[in-house]
């Protein structure tokens, strides 16, 4: 049976790459990314088979990200809403809105993950609080 796909790569790989353009230009964020990604084109293509295996299935990334992201210094919870509202403000200029629902859904539950899996290793002797209360 012939299922209707989300999207297509092309998708990902523009919803990818305007995201990220949006980052490393930011004032908060673009700092922190630019520091610690050596070569952005690997990064990227990381980036689509990401969010090529969450959205399409694909299975094309395998990694762990939580590693990487705690290990980063002097993380707060605005840096992972900041990330939040520049996905957001990417994903509302996609014409394909299920691809933007799917993607938003997908983001909120990355960062909320992300931000608590940093608290946890920075900051074991407390209780991690959400982005939503920051």
């Amino acid at each position: 049976m012939d299922r209707p796909e989300l999207c297509t790569e092309e998708e990902i790989i523009k919803l990818v790459y305007g995201f990220y353009d949006k980052v490393r230009a930011d004032t908060l964020l673009g700092p922190v990314f630019n520091s610690h990604i050596d070569d952005w084109d690997k990064h990227l293509k990381i980036m689509v088979k990401f969010w090529s295996s969450l959205l399409l299935g694909t299975g094309s990334y395998s990694g762990t990200p939580m590693p990487k992201h705690i290990a980063l210094p002097d993380l707060h919870a605005n840096m992972f809403k900041h990330w939040l509202a520049l996905f957001h403000e990417t994903t509302s200029a996609l014409p394909n809105r299920m691809l933007a629902e799917r993607a938003e859904e997908y983001a909120q539950r990355i960062a909320q993950s992300l931000w608590y899996g940093y608290q946890i290793n920075n900051n074991p002797n407390r209780i991690p609080s959400g982005l939503a209360n920051g």
